[in-house]
């Protein structure tokens, strides 16, 4: 067997051209090649070969395809054998993974079993009063017996039994059906029961057309509205695209792909004549599915819906598109559309004219920012650089990404040098920022990393030995604070007076104890304590009240120390935020948030000499 990819290189490598010419008679016309068309003996030059498209196509029988299928037809190769001329021909290497074992391919039984269930499904839908309600459904969406039937459309019959007995008398054992995911059994006592009941059935097949698994679309109220197969040896969500098996060849001949998100969104597409449009199978679009995409077209369109979740997806779609230097757009429908009602309301030619009118990606993050106003005020404006600067970072293709870098210093008024700086950085900060889109500029970055090391000092500290007294201003000096106020309630009312708040607390479960003592009183019982707190948080509750008060030199002055070691920390995060907003800022705001740095500065630094 020879690798999907490779398969995709030697396509990419081959010089269609000069592979067809060798049988061909071919003269260059314009961009393309002409001559008489070898499948029906023309004699006229109505067999057309365009090296762009890497397609063949004859106007007057209609034959057409890509270098392997020309080579099959012509010569009466099977696909392997097309594939294997081709790569010599155009001096490509191509790994063989087949083993040397007896039989068919492994995963061919559960392909077989698979393409038999899709006939089941069909049947029912079609055919059986069991699937009335389903053809109402498909009635409502305007989707005919006529368009179901190309994609395969079926039907699981909400009835235990049904789907089992039927592919058990075609000779399908449980064992395959279960391999299949067609089945599932829980418990081995239990019966096997369908995976899909009472959907609506959505074959899916792999980029070569075989039959890999399914996705249900719940026919009625319940959950999960979609629902997909299981993993199998044929089938991994994140590494399939529906509707790519039809959509190969269109893509290659328009140059372009469309995605979208559900599978009723290609159906529609696909019936109106849009044909280049593939969908990521209900989920998130992976990395495995973008590089797919990359390996078909550079040029890649966005049609999500406009809704918010919608756009979030379009984003994430995008960034992984361009860090496989894809060129990436987005088509904006009208609020309250998605793809299959637009094209269902407006058809063909409407949607054609938004696709015209598609936006570069990063250029539309900006144009939502700017309409929502995230440049006009300072701390909105960092906050709106945090944004585009995971989109600049994931873009592979250097002329882009030097374009994008243009464009944000144009929308927000910062220095492209100082935002060169924040995209670029050490690589160990660019790999940190591809999950942190605020990633702090270089000298708060040192700063965070020093109050880190302080902080694990702390931690080891509190370890090894009882402290005498409250270490720095990481979760240790919280359960001080929370300790002197179990020891001596009164200091409970003066923490909030001295502005100590839940917030204050970073240790979630520090947190939650605080405000439980804020709410009921920190002298109530144990028993009620723990009665309002979480599992996590009652433990360490209790781990408080075993610690004995005698490690404390003097509560007053303890408490005091907490107060001010956590107002210290509060200051230092106060200007850690001031930093990542000066490199934004104009020079009369530097002026303001250096002065506030200051004071800060200042605050802390009296609160220290008090606390040592």
């Amino acid at each position: 067997m020879i690798p999907d990819e490779d398969v995709e290189r030697v396509r990419d490598h081959a010089d269609i051209v000069q592979i067809i010419g060798e049988h061909v008679n071919l003269r260059r016309v314009g961009s393309d090649w002409r001559g008489p068309c070898p499948f029906h003996q023309g004699t006229h030059r109505n067999f057309s070969v365009s090296p762009k498209k890497r397609m063949y196509y004859c106007f007057v029988c209609h034959a057409g395809g890509d270098v392997f299928n020309f080579l099959q037809k012509r010569l009466g190769l099977d696909w392997p054998s097309a594939v294997r001329t081709v790569a010599e021909k155009s001096g490509i290497e191509i790994r063989e993974v087949e083993t040397r074992r007896e039989g068919p391919d492994p995963r061919e039984p559960v392909w077989e079993a698979n393409a038999a269930a899709a006939e089941y499904f069909q049947r029912m839908l079609w055919d059986d009063e069991l699937g009335a309600l389903a053809r109402e459904y498909l009635a409502k969406r305007h989707v005919s017996r006529e368009a179901g039937e190309k994609f395969g459309l079926g039907f699981a019959p909400r009835e235990i039994g049904l789907l089992r007995g039927y592919l058990n008398t075609l000779g399908y054992d449980d064992a395959r059906l279960l391999s299949a995911g067609l089945l599932v059994q829980r418990e081995e006592a239990e019966e096997p029961r369908p995976r899909f009941r009472g959907r609506l059935m959505f074959p899916i097949y792999d980029a070569s057309g075989r039959p890999s698994g399914f996705g249900g679309r719940l026919i009625g109220p319940g959950e999960p509205k979609y629902l997909n197969s299981a993993d199998s040896v044929t089938f991994t969500k994140g590494r399939l695209l529906y509707g790519l098996n039809w959509a190969r060849h269109a893509i290659r001949r328009d140059e372009r792909l469309l995605l979208v998100e559900g599978y009723f969104d290609v159906v529609r597409l696909v019936l109106a004549g849009i044909e280049s449009v593939v969908a990521p199978l209900g989920t998130a679009l992976t990395e495995e599915q973008a590089s797919m995409i990359s390996r078909q077209t550079k040029n890649v369109f966005l049609l999500y819906d406009s809704d918010a979740a919608g756009q979030k997806a379009t984003f994430r779609a995008g960034d992984l598109l361009l860090s496989q230097g894809v060129s990436v757009r987005v088509v904006t429908l009208p609020d309250g559309e998605d793809p299959d009602t637009f094209v269902d309301s407006h058809g063909r030619a409407a949607l054609e004219t938004h696709i015209d009118a598609a936006v570069d990606v990063f250029d539309r993050k900006v144009q939502i920012l700017e309409r929502q106003g995230w440049f006009a005020d300072l701390h909105k404006r960092r906050r709106a650089i945090d944004r585009l600067l995971p989109t600049i970072r994931a873009t592979a293709d250097l002329v882009t990404r030097d374009m994008y870098i243009a464009r944000a210093s144009e929308a927000s008024g910062v220095d492209r040098n100082v935002l060169s700086r924040e995209a670029g950085g050490a690589n160990a900060r660019e790999v940190s920022a591809r999950t942190s889109p605020t990633a702090a500029p270089p000298e708060a970055h040192q700063e965070q990393m020093r109050m880190r090391d302080r902080r694990v000092g702390e931690r080891r500290d509190a370890r090894e030995a009882p402290a005498r007294r409250p270490p720095g201003g990481g979760p240790a000096v919280e359960r001080y604070l929370l300790r002197v106020i179990l020891a001596h309630p009164a200091y409970l009312e003066m923490a909030a007076e001295a502005d100590v708040g839940p917030a204050t607390f970073e240790d979630v479960r520090y947190r939650e104890l605080f405000e439980t003592l804020t709410r009921i009183g920190a002298d109530a019982s144990p028993e009620v304590v723990v009665g309002e707190l979480s599992a996590d948080a009652a433990l360490v509750y209790d781990e408080m009240l075993g610690e004995p008060p005698e490690s404390f030199v003097d509560l007053e002055t303890t408490y005091r120390d907490t107060v001010a070691k956590l107002r210290i920390r509060e200051l230092d995060k106060q200007n850690d935020e001031l930093q990542r907003l000066i490199p934004m800022a104009s020079e009369a705001e530097k002026n303001v948030l250096l002065a506030e740095k200051e004071a800060n500065a200042r605050k802390a630094r009296a609160l220290r000499t008090r606390a040592t």
